[in-house]
């Protein structure tokens, strides 16, 4: 049985200022959610889940709509400010979308299989998309997750800060926490540096 990918791409861009998850990165006009789902297909992926919102729906499907269709299943389902998920009567005031967990459970109809979630603005790597197919196919069970790491000074950019999941594993590799980092960047000599803390670290 393939894993299924579910792709995060109900953001609204407000910080970027416009749909990120559809522009174009690449030479002939490809999204970086286009080099993600190639990935994922070559790592034996057999459906993608599109997590959108109405207001995009008519941009998002004429960017992407009839690329894939004949190379892997895919489906869109939508996350509004004031969509209803199981176990919540009532969603609290708020004016951006839900972050990943709301998005999971708005989706978790349209998958049937192990799945993986990614974000459509974010670029993994090939390895990745194996690693966690492999995972997914062989591994994965209803108390046994993963997760793919990235070695923090690996993923800063020369054009401002980031916000991370700074990950604490055990000497087998076993997930113990992940604290949100804010504004990380390096400082003048190149050391990476979370602005909330003294010192420097080489993670």
């Amino acid at each position: 049985m393939k894993p299924t990918l579910l792709i995060l791409a109900a953001g609204m861009g407000s910080r970027y200022g416009g749909l990120k998850q559809i522009d174009a990165v690449g030479a002939s006009g490809e999204a970086i959610i286009e080099y993600s789902i190639y990935d994922a297909i070559e790592a034996g992926f057999g459906k993608v889940v599109f997590v959108i919102r109405k207001s995009i729906e008519a941009p998002f499907k004429e960017k992407f709509a009839e690329k894939f269709d004949h190379l892997i299943e895919t489906q869109y389902v939508y996350q509004e400010i004031d969509t209803v998920v199981a176990g919540i009567t009532e969603l609290p005031a708020r004016e951006k979308p839900w972050g990943t967990g709301h998005a999971v459970l708005v989706a978790k109809d349209a998958i049937h299989t192990p799945f993986a979630v990614i974000n459509a603005d974010d670029y993994y790597g090939a390895d990745a998309f194996h690693q966690m197919a492999a995972f997914l196919t062989t591994r994965c069970s209803a108390s046994h997750y993963a997760m793919v790491g990235y070695t923090l000074k690996n993923t800063l950019s020369e054009h401002g800060y980031v916000n991370r999941g700074v990950c604490t594993v055990d000497e087998n590799g076993f997930l113990l926490s992940v604290v949100e980092r804010t504004k990380i960047q390096r400082d003048e000599a190149g050391n990476v540096f979370f602005p909330d803390e003294q010192g420097n670290c080489n993670l």
